[in-house]
């Protein structure tokens, strides 16, 4: 066939009769409330970054703080602390740096950053398609496995190709010869000009005895691709620019195919007309009706044409009349061919390409078209449907999951063959994206948080907000990247990266938000406001590393802020090691903590510490146990307990 057609406060509420006891209620919360420490993490960043200490994390929150509250010169100027000490970053820092610069008059440099985010994301159609499916044929391979094929039983040692369900018919082309004088031979491959033929079609799908379909419409040349309208009088098919025995060629003396049109009138077809949007001088083919009728899709190379053919559309107004054609853009099209597409009543539009990465020739794909006429993911429906060689004419019944397709693969009967399957199990990959938002100190869930779902670009998807449980959920659809972005009131904003796997099913993302100012008091541990999970040394030293200084300036500024507080500082290793070596190494390493507190200013009758070495792990991992780098890790851990405040 390849060569034939075409997305805290605190609230205390006093209720008392007794004064009295209201007003020692109140005192009673007032030193409460006096007991927290109230701290904002961003202010001791920025207060941290003027001190001279430099981080590629610290950089990336201040940065986006002030992006996703749209203070964008402030923005500004961590994103270009960021960029001044690396340039190997995510895509999306050079997204929004861009914006940041444009938005402070920076245009040239907006524009070189905007350049790279391009260049990062690919500009060349076929390039982004192997760059976004690098592992294309490791997809395919996923996709299959969920069909039955058989021979469809109506082969002949010719051409059969396209199906079409017309009643309780199949309706398919074929260039078997039937025995007539008048059957001719296309001199290109010397196979039989192909005409309409049906078969019985029962209720298991199963196919009958093989007859001619309708002489009216039969030809001197080729008819195929037929669709038929729900009440079964009007039918669309594909047949060589031939008309009331009148040929029409190109200005280059070709005799290219159109789309017709006819009407069943006293169980004849009758009327044949061509369609207005036809030329002598491009070819329309495979007519394919959307689920209402009022799309016509097919596929040509008419003027605007991406590649080699593409699949259009166009309206069929209710007076029989059509609008103008509309190419579906380069979602779907390529340089290549896309062709033989088929609308099911799921919205779900299948197609052939050869320009999409595939297994040889003519693939078939699938994509959902949304609501507003969108596109989801082209996915390859694998390679129990697809080969090296073309596959293409792709029909299903969404009901009994069982339907026909066309190839020229070997093993077959004659040159196209017609095959039929059951799908066992559907591609379009429905994935719910959901989760709870929380608070990351308390664990509390997060009521009315503000969520918005960006695609791999950044462009907004969809937006949504935490319900009383703090849960919310996307529809998204399958092995693609998000982005999820989590804003409330007194917290600070937080953006996560998500893939979603290839196959149907849940993905769980659960957000954890920072209060803008932590609240803590005795007891708790101080680290918790800025992720500190441990101070690092070098192995098997006790040495402060630039990176525990660039925490430790964190918990130096909070205890310039409040003189009273003391801490207690714990070290912890891992298991690993002997006992009495681990709670002497970590001595040393809460010792050294300790030291370089006091070293710079806070005065030692505050701070106090000790190493535990592994007496105090947090999971199963102790000695003998084996366990992961992951949960080893968890042990491992620095503690800045307040003890007084």
């Amino acid at each position: 066939m390849k060569t034939n057609i075409l997305l805290y406060i605190t609230v205390i509420s006093v209720f008392s009769v007794n004064i009295y006891s209201q007003k020692g209620r109140l005192a009673a919360a007032d030193k409460k409330y006096d007991n927290y420490a109230y701290i904002d993490a961003i202010k001791t960043y920025e207060r941290v970054a003027e001190k001279g200490y430099s981080s590629v994390d610290m950089y990336q929150k201040l940065g986006n703080a002030y992006y996703f509250n749209a203070e964008l010169d402030k923005a500004a100027r961590w994103y270009g602390e960021l960029f001044s000490i690396t340039t190997e970053l995510d895509s999306e820092y050079y997204y929004r740096y861009a914006h940041c610069l444009r938005a402070i008059g920076e245009d040239d440099k907006a524009k070189e950053m905007f350049k790279k985010f391009n260049d990062l994301a690919g500009d060349d159609k076929r390039a982004e398609l192997l760059t976004d499916n690098r592992n294309y044929l490791e997809i395919i391979k996923a996709n299959s496995g969920r069909y039955d094929v058989e021979n469809a039983g109506i082969n002949s040692e010719y051409s059969d190709y396209g199906a079409a369900i017309y009643l309780n018919k199949l309706v398919f082309a074929s260039a078997r010869d039937t025995g007539s004088l008048a059957q001719r031979k296309h001199a290109w491959n010397n196979q039989y000009f192909t005409n309409l033929y049906m078969s019985d079609l029962d209720e298991t799908m199963s196919l009958g005895t093989v007859a001619k379909f309708d002489k009216n419409v039969k030809s001197r040349f080729h008819e195929a691709s037929a669709v038929f309208t729900k009440d079964g009088n009007t039918m669309y098919f594909t047949r060589n620019n031939y008309l009331k025995g009148k040929k029409g060629k190109s200005e280059s003396n070709t005799t290219l195919i159109k789309i017709y049109k006819a009407s069943l009138v006293n169980e004849k077809w009758d009327n044949v007309i061509e369609l207005p949007f036809n030329s002598d001088n491009y070819s329309t083919s495979h007519p394919a009706l959307s689920a209402d009728e009022k799309t016509l899709y097919f596929a040509s190379d008419m003027p605007g044409t991406l590649g080699r053919s593409d699949i259009f559309k166009v309206q069929v107004n209710e007076n029989g009349s059509f609008g103008n054609p509309e190419n579906l853009g380069n979602a779907i099209n390529t340089p290549g061919r896309e062709t033989f597409p088929f609308i099911n009543d799921e919205n779900e539009i299948y197609f052939a390409s050869d320009g999409h990465p595939g297994l040889g020739g003519l693939d078939i794909f699938v994509t959902k078209i949304n609501a507003d006429g969108s596109l989801r993911k082209i996915q390859n429906v694998g390679a129990d449907v697809n080969s090296p060689h073309d596959d293409f004419a792709y029909l299903i019944d969404t009901k009994s999951r069982k339907g026909f397709f066309s190839s020229n693969r070997d093993g077959g009967q004659g040159f196209d063959d017609i095959y039929k399957f059951l799908e066992t199990r559907k591609l379009i990959c429905e994935q719910e994206l959901y989760g709870v938002i929380s608070d990351m100190a308390t664990k509390e869930v997060l009521a009315d948080a503000k969520l918005t779902l960006f695609d791999s670009k950044f462009n907004q998807i969809s937006t949504a907000v935490s319900d009383v449980k703090g849960s919310y959920s996307f529809a998204v659809e399958c092995d693609k990247t998000y982005s999820v972005r989590v804003q409330k009131t007194d917290y600070t904003a937080k953006e996560e990266k998500i893939k979603i796997p290839a196959e149907n099913g849940k993905t769980m993302l659960n957000i954890a938000l920072e209060k803008a100012e932590c609240v803590v008091t005795v007891g708790d541990d101080l680290g918790t406001c800025f992720g500190i999970k441990m101070i690092y040394f070098d192995f098997d030293k006790s040495d402060i590393r630039i990176e525990a200084a660039l925490d430790l300036e964190k918990i130096l500024d909070v205890m310039n802020q409040y003189p009273t507080m003391k801490l207690d500082i714990r070290s912890h290793t891992d298991s690993r090691g002997s006992s009495k070596y681990n709670e002497a190494l970590s001595d040393r390493r809460a010792k050294s903590t300790i030291n370089w507190l006091i070293k710079n200013g806070v005065n030692k009758n505050r701070l106090v510490g000790k190493g535990y070495g592994e007496n105090q792990l947090v999971n199963k991992c102790s000695d003998g146990v084996e366990c992961t780098e992951e949960e080893h890790q968890y042990n491992r851990r620095s503690e800045f307990i307040i003890t007084a405040l």
